[in-house]
């Protein structure tokens, strides 16, 4: 075995919470290591460590056969370990090569620009690579703006490159070409910790993998070895049998209709009707225009033409508040930039959109906000020490069950959930089901905007298909519904109504 990272019993405790217990991990030369576990497992902790953001409470850690003290973050990228965080960490007003090369400015003499891009040239060509070098990084698509940290992770000479789920904001084909470069990695001699939520992707790209179940390792083994099935009861702890619930029936009753909504250079002619007690799943690839609807619905963006009925009435909401005053809510793509109030309380972040249900004038009625977070924390499952908890402490998944709760507190007619499962376990996955089909049972219409094809074949009442601004296929035959069809649908663009 060519082990060049061992970690052996380390341990990390913060205030409440013991984030690491004696976990061990183990990566060899020239591979890719899986890395899996429901949220709040540990793994943005182990991760941290490695990086230097966190030190040990206690463990050790031996790279390259000497044991290690990460102490800053410095001290980790000069021993070669580097770290792709799902926030991509780009300077967003500078070039692609600037940032590639950031950090190898000269201490003495003049800086040259030509040379700092040829430098960063023979980086992407290594890597088999596609950047158009002279671009400010903030008008790349995201899936570009991941290879550019790739190839500046490449350029620190790194032995050992941390992905944090790094396909969460990736199409399809953009995934396949992020494979290819992580193979490119592995035959460079560079090893990969690939850490994500999706099953098939560790099946897919790694070569063993460890899983983490609070803050202990329990197992770790060649991906071959494994089965879905058990990789799911590892990181669970107990047998998953259904991961989609669909007991709900939708009404009849149109709720929500969009007729013929554009505009110019976003989406064009967009029409559907979403009824009560319906999951309307809507999907297509990066770019076709779905979280631009989805925006336009909510108001946060105009339209150009078109219109929106709610209840049969037009409706043309200026901004979010109207939207919700009129039963309308958004459970938007990224949750930490969009949708949480970080440095505030679980409690805060749930209440915030009915403050006038518990607020009169300066007094507070305090029993009323806590049985409205009381009763959305028990009912969402919603794992916190206290509702006083800072929200950006939470996994994942009990984040995005706060958000849920937020807006369930405002008893919405129309939920809007776009991506309501990126970057969430399986096990959370599993209970963000059965909430959407419970609200659907109670009558909510909701339009669920995802990527992850299972999650809308499995979940949805009928499926709108995007391509390039446009709806190109409706299906309403719910045991029809196949990933081929929407694929072609998707590449194809030819409008379709099943």
């Amino acid at each position: 075995m060519n082990s060049f990272l061992d970690v052996k019993g380390v341990s990390k405790t913060f205030p409440g919470v013991k984030a690491l217990d004696n976990v061990n991990l183990h990566i060899n030369k020239r591979e890719i290591h899986g890395l899996i576990g429901e949220n709040g497992a540990g793994k943005s902790t182990i991760i941290k460590i490695l990086a230097g953001v966190y030190k040990p409470d206690s463990g050790s850690i031996s790279f390259l056969g000497n044991e290690i003290h990460n102490d800053t973050i410095s001290h980790s990228l000069s021993r070669g370990i580097s770290v792709i965080y799902q926030e991509l960490c780009l300077v967003p007003y500078m070039k692609v090569y600037e940032n590639i090369m950031l950090g190898f400015e000269p201490s003495k003499g003049l800086y040259s620009g030509a040379e700092s891009r040829k430098r960063a040239a023979q980086v992407i060509e290594k890597l088999g690579l596609e950047l158009p070098l002279d671009a400010e990084v903030r008008k790349l698509d995201i899936a570009v703006q991941q290879m550019v940290e790739i190839a500046k992770a490449f350029s620190r000479d790194s032995k050992l490159i941390i992905m944090d789920e790094p396909t969460s904001s990736l199409s399809l084909n953009e995934i396949e070409k992020l494979y290819k470069i992580i193979r490119n990695l592995k035959n460079e001699g560079v090893s990969i910790l690939f850490v994500s939520h999706k099953l098939e992707e560790i099946s897919e790209i790694c070569d063993r993998c460890t899983i983490f179940r609070d803050g202990k390792t329990i197992i770790s083994k060649e991906v071959g070895d494994l089965t879905r099935d058990q990789m799911v009861f590892a990181m669970v702890g107990r047998t998953i049998n259904n991961y989609y619930t669909s007991t709900h029936t939708p009404k009849d009753k149109t709720l929500l209709e969009v007729k013929n909504l554009s505009k110019a250079g976003v989406i064009n002619d967009v029409s559907f009707k979403l009824n009560e007690g319906e999951v309307l799943g809507m999907t297509g690839l990066i770019g076709a225009g779905r979280s631009e609807t989805a925006r336009m619905l909510f108001g946060l963006d105009t339209f150009d033409s078109g219109e929106i009925l709610l209840e049969g009435k037009t409706v043309s909401f200026r901004n979010p508040h109207e939207a919700m005053q009129a039963g309308v809510v958004m459970v938007p793509e990224n949750r930490k930039e969009q949708g949480l109030i970080p440095q505030m309380g679980v409690g805060y972040n749930m209440t915030i959109a009915v403050l006038k249900k518990f607020i009169k004038f300066i007094r507070v009625k305090s029993k009323i906000e806590n049985d409205i977070i009381d009763k959305y924390m028990k009912s969402l499952g919603i794992k916190a020490y206290s509702p006083l908890q800072l929200v950006s402490n939470l996994s994942g998944g009990n984040q995005q069950k706060a958000i849920f709760g937020r807006w369930l507190a405002t008893s919405p007619k129309v939920l809007i959930l776009d991506e309501p499962t990126r970057g969430v376990d399986v096990g959370a996955k599993t209970e963000i089901y059965g909430i959407i089909d419970e609200l659907a049972k109670s009558g909510v219409a909701i339009l669920l905007i995802s990527s992850e094809l299972p999650e809308v074949i499995n979940t949805s009442d009928r499926i709108v298909v995007m391509s390039k601004g446009a709806v190109v296929a409706t299906l309403n035959d719910k045991d029809k519904f196949s990933q081929e069809t929407i694929i072609k649908y998707c590449i194809e663009g030819a409008v379709v109504h099943e």
